[in-house]
């Protein structure tokens, strides 16, 4: 077992626990394929059956929450928002971790800020780099500064110290660092506390143009939005039509399940770029600094400190960011696996949530039971059911002794009815990734637009090895106490076709 750092190895039952669920799952099913073959058909019959009923649930959900984010994108809330009372008392603070990043996709971030139908004096911008990074981040830095000075309200350069004791290296350290300045910086304004909300960004983050006014609308309206985190809609495009199948085909599906969730907020956690309450952070003191899942995290902080008085509200806008890239295709896809498996650690939150669950008595036993049955079965649910559907669910067609019975004659016929309408419902929502992307960039030949129609033949492979294999490699790592560090995706501004 690896030596525990940060707040790892303090569970290890819990830790064990997601893993040996999945392992169990799908040695299991191979057993029985084996040795018990007709009890696994009559498994392989009911999990597909679950499973269309899955796959049509999701479509339903993601259908919904597209029309909803068509419809918000109508709207002019930077009007709205000014009909509002005092509307003009809300900062924004836009924090911007960095690690090694290109000056090109920084300035881009600066640039999209300009463009939000927002007050720039009610914009405090945060730029954090790496003490690791010094000399990149001190070069951007200065140009940033020279460039965009007195356009906000405030403009910060930080630099999070390495090394620091109770931390490892990542996005959660370095935004608890960033906080620490945002305080004296708030403090020294006189700002009162519940009128800022903080938006948390991937510096590739390119928000949609009326983010702050919605934000900001719905921060002035919400009933008690000291009490709620705001998601918007993470889209993978800024480089999507030089990304490479699989990746775009991953980067689709991340917004998909995305979607999917932004119309069923009880059960929702914040992911990537989102905001949030700045009281809320100063209350549960900022982000946890010794963990990798930092973006979800902070919910479940926030949830415990107010002891489930606590939601994610949908903004039903999008906010763009990068899809993996490399230096070549195979480099691409090995990013694309890293990225995932990172995404995959979020198990993490299993013995977290077992262990502070015990800790807060006042927490409604039916919030601690979702919550906790939610993740888990996620996390099983990402790690088996590939396997389930396109490789284990057919071994036992091939070792079943009776293979006249009426089971085993007539159970390929239902099992391709039930994959063919799952697969039809899958395609629906490979049909809407055409409505995600971005306008063609014109070094990007016609011809891509067939290529990003037949990717969808790669689905079942990039199911099974971008997302099952990623996922079973975290939580086998969980378990066997492995623990995997923070891994950033590397970004190329030379994969932003103009």
């Amino acid at each position: 077992m690896s030596q525990p750092y940060g707040q790892y190895g303090r569970n290890r039952l819990w830790e064990i626990l997601p893993g040996l669920f999945v392992w169990t799952v799908l040695l299991g099913s191979l057993g029985l394929s084996l040795f018990a073959p007709t009890i696994a058909i009559i498994l392989i019959i009911i999990f597909d059956l679950y499973w269309m009923l899955r796959v049509f649930y999701f479509v339903i959900h993601v259908l919904a929450a597209y029309i909803e984010c068509r419809r918000t994108e109508k709207v002019d809330w930077w009007k709205r928002v000014q009909e509002i009372l005092h509307y003009d008392r809300v900062y924004h603070v836009i924090m911007l971790p960095t690690y090694q990043e290109e000056l090109p996709i920084v300035e881009e971030a600066f640039e999209s800020l300009l463009r939000e139908r927002y007050r720039s004096d009610r914009l405090i911008v945060v730029l954090g780099g790496e003490e690791r990074d010094a000399v990149n981040f001190k070069q951007s830095a200065k140009v940033i500064e020279q460039k965009y000075a007195g356009k906000f309200a405030e403009l910060l350069f930080t630099i999070h110290p390495k090394d620091l004791p109770g931390e490892i290296p990542g996005k959660g350290s370095n935004l608890k660092h960033m906080a620490g300045v945002v305080r004296e910086t708030i403090d020294r304004l006189k700002i009162p506390y519940d009128d800022i909300v903080v938006s948390a960004f991937d510096v590739d983050t390119v928000a949609h143009e009326q983010y702050l006014a919605r934000l900001a609308y719905l921060y002035l309206t919400e009933e008690d939005p000291m009490r709620s985190s705001y998601q918007p809609v993470t889209v993978f495009s800024n480089n999507i039509w030089s990304a490479a199948a699989p990746v775009r085909i991953a980067a689709f599906g991340t917004t998909f399940w995305l979607l999917g969730e932004l119309v069923r907020p009880e059960r929702m956690w914040t992911f990537s770029s989102h905001s949030m309450p700045w009281r809320m952070l100063v209350d549960v003191g900022y982000w946890e600094p010794d963990l990798v899942s930092e973006d979800s995290r902070i919910f479940m902080q926030a949830l415990l400190k107010y002891d489930g008085n606590y939601r994610v509200t949908p903004i039903f806008l999008p906010v763009s960011m990068d899809t993996v890239a490399g230096g070549t295709y195979l480099q691409s896809l090995v990013a694309l696996y890293k990225q995932q498996r990172r995404w995959a650690w979020g198990v993490e939150h299993v013995p977290y949530m077992v262990a502070k669950f015990k800790e807060h008595p006042r927490l409604p036993l039916r919030v601690k039971f979702r919550y906790l049955f939610n993740h888990f079965e996620g996390m099983l649910t990402w790690s088996t059911a590939p396997f389930l559907i396109f490789a284990l669910g057919y071994i036992p067609f091939l070792t079943v002794h009776d293979a006249t019975s009426a089971l085993v004659v007539n159970s390929p016929y239902t099992l391709e009815f039930m994959m063919r309408a799952a697969t039809g419902g899958t395609f629906v929502t490979a049909a809407m990734s055409y409505f995600l992307l971005p306008p063609r960039p014109l070094a990007t030949r016609r011809w891509r637009w067939v290529t990003m129609f037949l990717q969808w033949i790669l689905l079942p492979i990039s199911f099974i090895i971008f997302g099952a294999l990623p996922a079973l490699d975290a939580q086998t790592r969980l378990m066997l106490g492995k623990y995997l560090g923070f891994n950033v995706t590397q970004k190329s501004a030379a994969s932003r076709q103009k």
